[in-house]
């Protein structure tokens, strides 16, 4: 993607534990010679060979799958905290912009199976069990439940290339920057509270 100089974030720890808050992505590629998105988790991990990569299912019935041996280039999007910043919040003339996060994460698709496959769902559910009450273990569920893993195709993808881009007002002076972050908590939107969180972690 196209992003300006000032915007690049090239912090890794900072993207990695983005992509871990923000771990719900579009999966993109080319199925049937058309764009094909799906909207999933995508979880960061590690391979055995200790590659980053990210790990996810769609169901059987989601043609997508179906190209990733024959096609296996895909483009994984994240987005994070985004809002509408109002040129009146300015002590100059200027027009209206929109300040965000987001990572584009290219790479090389593979189907994994059995023994692959149930670790990438028992990962997937610890992750998102761990706050509730009475957290769900995968090794809990019956025969039954778990015989709808059939109805799913897991795979993992390989990371290539990493594209991180956070627009957070960066080109703005000290007193126009600390303006923009009032207003931005002044609206009560929780996007813009926490593009307003974000921007107060920046250093200017």
């Amino acid at each position: 993607m196209y992003i300006p100089d000032i915007y690049k974030n090239e912090d890794q720890e900072e993207i990695k534990d983005f992509l871990q808050k923000n771990s719900f992505g579009i999966l993109v590629n080319q199925t049937d010679g058309k764009l094909w998105a799906t909207h999933i988790p995508l979880e960061l991990d590690k391979n055995e060979a200790g590659k980053s990569i990210l790990v996810g299912h769609i169901s059987k019935e989601n043609p997508q799958w179906k190209s990733f041996n024959t096609n296996s280039e895909v483009l994984a999007i994240f987005s994070g905290p985004h809002s509408y910043i109002s040129p009146s919040w300015y002590d100059h003339e200027n027009v209206p912009t929109w300040n965000y996060t987001a990572v584009h994460i290219y790479g090389t698709v593979k189907i994994i199976e059995g023994e692959a496959l149930l670790l990438s769902l028992k990962k997937l559910i610890d992750k998102y069990e761990a706050n509730s009450e009475n957290p769900i273990r995968m090794e809990d569920l019956s025969e039954e439940t778990m015989s709808q893993a059939q109805g799913i195709v897991a795979f993992e993808i390989e990371i290539n290339t990493i594209q991180a881009v956070k627009k957070m007002s960066q080109n703005r002076d000290a007193k126009n920057y600390k303006n923009i972050i009032s207003e931005l908590e002044k609206t009560g939107d929780p996007n813009a509270v926490a593009v307003a969180k974000t921007m107060a972690k920046c250093p200017r």
